[in-house]
């Protein structure tokens, strides 16, 4: 497998076993888990890409020091703002898509995409590159999948 396909199926991961899952067994919580993926991936891409073209100050997720834009795990406050914006406007075309049922899985899912986004960093800084099987593309699916976790999750323990 090469390094274009590792990076499509770490950014689809979550979402293909959340649509697997309704497939199988429908209920709501999977399509928020659905859209908790989506918006995950969306918010941590939009994140980096603002953070390292417009992050006037980007700092370690792991010791809050300042480091250089595009370090591993580094964040700045444009990109977290873009990232949550970003996180919003997928859980808002999930709501408007009928893939949420009610606004409070639209806080959910941008919910789970902080937390999941935030992690991602943090494991970025830490292990990616210590732990030989911890790729960019693991850990970008490892996101994604936490974010699936997380909302449907939430949204399962909700009801």
């Amino acid at each position: 497998m090469g390094p274009g396909t590792r990076n499509l199926w770490g950014a689809a991961i979550g979402g293909a076993i959340c649509a697997l899952g309704y497939a199988i067994a429908p209920a709501p919580w999977w399509l928020v888990g659905y859209v908790g993926s989506i918006a995950t991936k969306l918010a941590d891409t939009t994140a980096s890409e603002i953070g390292k073209a417009y992050g006037r100050t980007t700092v370690s997720s792991v010791t809050w020091q300042p480091v250089p834009p595009g370090t591993e795990g580094a964040v700045s406050l444009e990109g977290t703002l873009a990232g949550l914006g970003a996180a919003v406007l997928v859980a808002l075309l999930g709501w408007g898509l009928g893939l949420l049922a009610s606004p409070i899985t639209i806080g959910i899912c941008v919910l789970a995409a902080l937390v999941a986004t935030s992690l991602e960093s943090w494991v970025g800084a830490t292990w990616q590159g210590q732990i030989p099987w911890l790729t960019n593309e693991m850990v970008n699916g490892l996101n994604v999948l936490t974010g699936a976790a997380i909302a449907g999750g939430l949204a399962y323990g909700l009801g």
